[in-house]
């Protein structure tokens, strides 16, 4: 059990990824508090086993996101790993993203993990540990058309990551990120249904196009990007930071 003892804060951690890295966390022996903006999921991860407890908190809000790091904090002990994985994808062509739309992708993939952060970060400095991932996406290392807007706050949450790694270095906090690629989550297949419904294509066509994209010819499991977050947890990983690691089967 690596991770004995420690409180793991995982943002999202309702479903999909989050869920999947919420329950690779517990199962190394970390107390995990999830949160997000519904709770029903939530609650169903605590009854699963895959987290501690659970908090309903939206992340782009800074003082409610700070009221429930006190609480998690006071339920379970300060936290010692943060998952910055909430996020949503807004897509679309670039001559149709009004403002609003950037807006609302920069507040939610780079404030909210913001947010997290200078929640949760003096007490890991003050600890003299920390282990702190951000779920970005392969969208932040390469450009994809039609999400120019979750694109660009996904490269900002890239570079987010290796700024506050290099200021970091040498606290005993380590600062990582994530890029999956297309994976099998309910996010992945509300966006093929979107664009199929804005296309006339069917849903499979989209997935079936998503797929293409990765030499290994299919989605990733949330348990793949589950496994990587694990080890930027792990103490094997203390000498890691400021990385970007691709779970995309080859695509980058």
């Amino acid at each position: 059990m690596p991770l004995s003892g420690q409180h793991a804060f995982v943002t999202g951690g309702g479903r999909g990824i989050g869920r999947a890295i919420a329950a690779a966390l517990a199962r190394a022996g970390a107390a995990v508090t999830v949160i997000g903006r519904s709770e029903a999921p939530l609650r169903a991860a605590v009854a699963a086993g895959a987290a501690a407890g659970c908090a309903v908190a939206d992340v782009t809000d800074a003082a409610a996101l700070k009221r429930q790091v006190s609480a998690a904090e006071a339920a379970r002990g300060p936290i010692a790993i943060l998952v910055n994985n909430a996020g949503w994808v807004a897509s679309g062509p670039f001559s149709k993203a009004d403002a609003s739309v950037f807006r609302s992708m920069w507040d939610v993939h780079v404030m909210g993990a913001v947010h997290a952060t200078q929640a949760v970060l003096p007490g890991m400095i003050a600890a003299g540990f920390g282990r702190i991932v951000n779920v970005a996406s392969i969208a932040g290392l390469k450009g994809y058309a039609y999400v120019s807007a979750y694109c660009a706050a996904k490269h900002a949450l890239v570079g987010l990551t290796r700024a506050l790694a290099a200021e970091t270095a040498a606290s005993g906090v380590t600062v990582n990120a994530v890029c999956p690629g297309y994976t099998d989550t309910d996010l992945v297949r509300e966006s093929a249904t979107r664009v199929a419904a804005k296309t006339g294509r069917t849903e499979a066509d989209v997935l079936a196009e998503y797929r293409r994209d990765a030499p290994i010819g299919r989605l990733i499991r949330p348990e793949e990007v589950a496994a990587a977050v694990l080890y930027l947890c792990s103490p094997e990983a203390a000498a890691v930071t400021g990385t970007t690691l691709a779970i995309a089967g080859g695509e980058m």
